[in-house]
């Protein structure tokens, strides 16, 4: 009986920490913004000749989910407290897995990589501003022709794409 008393005190201490948090940060990681915050996403360009000319639009639509799905942001067209633009820097398949040993080597895989040029710019705490590169892949069997595999390829390296941006931005890992 006297387990289920310390059990029960050690469950309320641990929700009073939750509810109270550490300065800036939540209990699950990252920084933790109030209401009042805005926020606005850019549409991204694209700089890259050989990407799908969805692909700038795919990603922005995503980090805004991604920002509307994680946080208690308010979005606002544009002059936010956080603000991201972008453009699609790179785009490109190349073979991976080569087997042959000879000078008739095959690839058996084929890597799509994007690379996405992110500025974000926090007017609340401006150490967090940045503006660098992101760049994922995902591979593909090289008998499969790249418009039959490339929009779920697309989704795949955008959702990587979209948690390396939102770590670096609003959880500030």
């Amino acid at each position: 009986m006297r387990k289920l008393g310390l059990l029960a005190v050690l469950l309320l201490a641990l929700l009073s920490f939750q509810e109270q948090g550490c300065g800036i940060y939540s209990f699950t990681g990252g920084r933790k913004f109030d209401d009042s915050v805005t926020v606005s996403v850019a549409t991204f360009t694209n700089s890259a000749a050989l990407a799908k000319a969805t692909v700038p639009q795919t990603v922005s639509e995503a980090l805004r989910d991604a920002i509307q799905r994680q946080t208690r942001l308010t979005f606002v067209p544009s002059n936010a407290d956080l603000e991201f633009s972008g453009a699609i820097t790179g785009y490109s398949v190349a073979p991976v897995a080569l087997q042959g040993g000879g000078p008739t080597d095959q690839a058996q895989l084929n890597r799509l990589t994007i690379t996405v040029s992110v500025n974000y710019v926090d007017k609340i705490e401006e150490q967090y501003s940045f503006e660098t590169n992101f760049s994922r892949f995902a591979d593909f069997p090289a008998t499969s022709a790249l418009n039959a595999v490339e929009d779920q390829l697309i989704k795949e390296i955008t959702d990587q794409l979209i948690q390396d941006i939102m770590n670096r931005s609003i959880n500030a890992w």
